[in-house]
């Protein structure tokens, strides 16, 4: 009779391999930001800036887009009824630079939720041929839009999606913001993405979307998913569905984020999506975190206690995938090799996300920047 250890291992390792190609798949394919010369048409490009409470930071990403080499845009901004500074910060820009125009956002609808609000407003001012959705905490080399614009034009995307390098400083940022890209460069494989239109090879960063107006406008806009808490993936899947050319890109060292600036920060963002990026299934994500569990926690503990060669291979084969999907990003051994073996801090944080998410579900749900979040 196999021993419930033994199925443990053959299973662990099954997907742990599985998962091991895919990576390895995506460091061969996986397409990176790269500087380019601006594109010859020159058309009018719409950046859409939804802004709730982003005093501490609004101006430096203001800064970064008009410093762009690509200088056909339009950067409008929604003051989403902020009670801090953010409004007068994005009136001083205006009066410098009339390419920045604010607008005042109206009171949030019932089944509605508010960043989708924001940039369905948004989105009925633009007047570009193409229109990027981006957040007020996203920074930008000055030759990035151009880079973004040129793999527009060579892929034909009908939406192009970016993974920014996220900047991390405390300690809970470092150990859960970078696992986010970790599930898209282990579990994801780009070639699916690119080349199947099966919406399940789905995936979007709402941080950076770069639409064309045509395709925006056929799926139905923010109207078509204004109570979507991922609506980023949501997008990806309708313009599968139509028959749009879906194409997502490493941002490398060209396009910047820091979502978070604590660990308490981190907790509330990450609990107010994570259900949601499980389907709104507690089944589902306890499930993912028993996963994770199997897979880059007790690994560790029985490499510990009982330390022969099949739960060695598991272990450095846990180590070996984190590793990998590091290296798709950055490239750099040492740095890769580090966050794998802090995997284990990871995935106990996430469960307290995890735990925090299922709370809110059947509770009355987060608060995010001053009002509900779900």
């Amino acid at each position: 009779m196999i021993s419930p250890l033994t199925i443990y291992l053959i299973v662990a390792g099954f997907f742990l391999w599985i998962f091991i190609l895919t990576a390895i798949s995506n460091l061969f394919f996986y397409p990176h930001l790269q500087s380019a010369s601006n594109p010859e048409d020159g058309f009018l490009l719409s950046i859409c800036i939804p802004a709730r409470n982003e005093a501490d930071g609004i101006s430096q990403t203001i800064f970064s887009i008009l410093a762009q080499t690509y200088e056909n845009f339009e950067l409008l901004i929604l003051d989403d009824q902020s009670t801090d500074q953010t409004a007068d910060i994005v009136t001083g820009w205006a009066k410098r630079d009339g390419r920045v125009k604010l607008f005042r956002g109206e009171p949030l609808p019932e089944k509605w939720l508010g960043k989708n609000w924001a940039c369905h407003q948004l989105s009925q001012h633009a007047r570009g041929e193409m229109v990027l959705f981006t957040d007020a905490d996203v920074t930008w080399k000055p030759e990035a839009l151009a880079a973004l614009l040129a793999h527009q034009r060579k892929t034909q995307a009908a939406l192009l999606t970016v993974w920014p390098n996220q900047i991390t400083a405390t300690w809970g940022e470092r150990l859960v913001v970078p696992l986010m890209k970790f599930a898209i460069f282990s579990y994801l494989p780009i070639v699916a993405v690119h080349f199947l239109p099966w919406p399940i090879f789905a995936a979007a960063n709402g941080q950076v979307l770069l639409f064309t107006k045509a395709q925006y406008r056929a799926i139905g806009g923010h109207q078509a998913v204004k109570n979507k808490i991922v609506e980023d993936v949501a997008f990806a899947q309708a313009v599968k569905r139509s028959g749009g050319r879906l194409r997502m890109v490493d941002g490398g060292s060209l396009i910047f984020c820091r979502m978070y600036q604590a660990w308490s920060e981190v907790l509330k963002g990450f609990g107010k999506n994570i259900l949601a990026g499980h389907g709104n299934s507690v089944p589902f994500l306890a499930t993912s975190t028993i996963w994770h569990w199997a897979a880059f926690v007790v690994p560790w503990i029985l490499v510990l206690v009982w330390p022969v060669p099949a739960v060695i291979f598991i272990w450095v084969s846990a180590i070996f995938l984190r590793f990998l999907s590091e290296m798709i990003a950055e490239r750099q051994p040492v740095k890769a090799f580090l966050h794998a073996l802090t995997m284990p801090l990871g995935v106990i944080l996430m469960t307290r996300i995890a735990l925090q998410a299922v709370w809110w579900h059947y509770g009355e749900g987060p608060e995010w920047k001053g009002r509900k979040a779900l």
